[in-house]
């Protein structure tokens, strides 16, 4: 964690197609090693495959499966006494799309199938219909949240 200032937040453009930012941080977090042009391709493609498969629209579907797979809730680790506690906590909004794009990305890659396209195609129909690795992974945190409950009032 920085001591000295906050970090600046940056100021991402919208991506080509739909000019929506979120989509271009998705598209930001997908690319490896620099190969935007190639992650761009990938992410349309996938889009277009799950737009034939459920039937909306492509960025409709898109923001549909990230609503979710956004996490309300999580725990922290915090240190009261010589123990550690699990405390939840709720989800800013911009750390709710980080954790969105990961589990999302993770869980394509996961998946069995032939190319990153089918995989991720697959993964954001799953989340459109509340399936999914992706999905599992947000119900798992949010169990850990209700869980932990008791110790709420050590929220900082």
């Amino acid at each position: 964690m920085a001591r000295r200032r906050r970090a600046k937040v940056r100021v991402v453009s919208g991506d080509p197609i739909y000019g929506s930012i979120v989509v271009t941080k998705f598209i930001n977090r997908l690319m490896y090693e620099g190969k935007k042009s190639k992650s761009e391709a990938i992410f349309y493609k996938a889009l277009e495959i799950t737009k034939e498969k459920v039937g909306k629209e492509g960025l409709e579907a898109f923001n549909e499966a990230l609503d979710n797979i956004r996490p309300r809730a999580e725990v922290k680790s915090r240190r009261v006494g010589g123990s550690t506690y699990q405390v939840p906590v709720d989800v800013r909004p911009d750390r709710q799309n980080s954790l969105a794009f990961k589990w999302l990305i993770n869980a394509a890659r996961a998946r069995g199938g032939r190319s990153m396209i089918e995989k991720l195609a697959n993964e954001m129909i799953d989340a459109v219909n509340n399936t999914g690795g992706a999905v599992r992974k947000k119900e798992e945190i949010h169990r850990m949240a209700e869980g932990n409950k008791a110790f709420a009032h050590f929220k900082w």
